[in-house]
């Protein structure tokens, strides 16, 4: 076990490093300068030199990614151009809206997805797993920002259930925030089930024509007992995987949905750092986020011997 965890920590190591050089190498290849935009349309090429210098823009590109991985291994992700704080204090103020949003919305998608995947494999080949097998298709193909579109016009302009846009207010209740997220969680959840629809019947269509489970079944088990003790069980190795990379997703890829609602969350940071060049925390953020993807793959490695005893770590 010792072995494994230390060779995967320097997997995760190597990964996260080759993400820091590909963020800072794109970041500074692409077109614009954050001063620039920063200082606006009046500013002078003096006026831009000195805030250049100021920032250490000025300095050779090798130089400034020197430091700032000097910074980074301290625990310091920078300040932000415009924002004028630490990335970490951005990133935290913004965390909480993303995570109980990917938490939200995994927990509507395993709780649609599983049940039909389970659904449509026993019933392989009938009108419920056709229908099943043609809502996941449709979910795949589904943009989110059409269908956050609707169900607001729905349910937040029409019915008045939810709220169109914003996370409440600064000192809002958390039963205020999470009814907020109600509705971008149940867009996010309805689109990524799709995807766990599709595995879970791949898995269990796969455990179910094994050997031991005709063998249950000879036995006279009862079919709930067949499925659920017996294929169930044996078909989690890759349920778990598609729930645990769902996660990751959320974390980092619900930029298109918190700009629709209008979430202050890190993807929206994101987004405003892209369209301001703002150096710091588009490194920052996407650091964490791929730190994040390595932690929930490296817990899904480990969580297989939790759900099935015959892989061995």
């Amino acid at each position: 076990m010792l072995r494994f965890v230390l060779r995967r920590a320097a997997g995760m190591l190597a990964v996260l490093a080759l993400v820091a050089v590909l963020v800072f190498v794109l970041t500074r290849t692409a077109s614009g300068d954050p001063v620039a935009v920063l200082l606006g349309d009046m500013a002078t090429a003096a006026d831009i030199e000195r805030v250049r210098k100021d920032y250490g823009l000025d300095r050779p590109v090798p130089v400034q990614f020197g430091l700032w991985l000097r910074e980074v291994m301290q625990g310091n992700l920078g300040q932000s151009i415009f924002l004028q704080r630490p990335v970490t204090q951005a990133m935290m103020e913004r965390a909480e809206p993303t995570a109980l949003l990917a938490l939200m919305a995994v927990g509507i998608a395993a709780a649609i997805g599983i049940p039909c995947g389970i659904v449509s494999a026993v019933w392989r080949g009938r009108a419920v797993d056709q229908v099943f097998t043609g809502v996941a298709m449709l979910g795949a193909s589904v943009p989110s920002f059409w269908l956050g579109l609707v169900g607001i016009q729905l349910f937040a302009v029409g019915l008045g259930w939810f709220p169109v846009s914003g996370y409440g207010a600064p000192n809002a209740a958390l039963s205020e925030r999470v009814h907020a997220l109600v509705l971008p969680a149940s867009v996010l959840g309805l689109l990524n089930s799709a995807l766990i629809i599709r595995f879970t019947r791949a898995s269990m269509l796969d455990v179910l024509s094994e050997d031991y489970v005709r063998t249950a079944r000879s036995k006279g088990l009862s079919e709930r007992v067949v499925v659920f003790k017996h294929a169930l069980r044996n078909a989690l190795v890759p349920i778990v995987t598609v729930l645990g990379l769902t996660v990751a997703l959320m974390i980092g890829g619900a930029v298109v949905t918190e700009t629709v609602f209008g979430l202050p969350g890190v993807g929206n940071l994101v987004v405003n750092a892209v369209l301001r060049r703002d150096y710091p925390v588009i490194q920052g953020a996407l650091l964490v986020i791929a730190a994040l993807y390595v932690l929930i793959n490296f817990a899904i490695d480990l969580l297989y011997a939790v759900v099935d005893p015959r892989v061995k770590v």
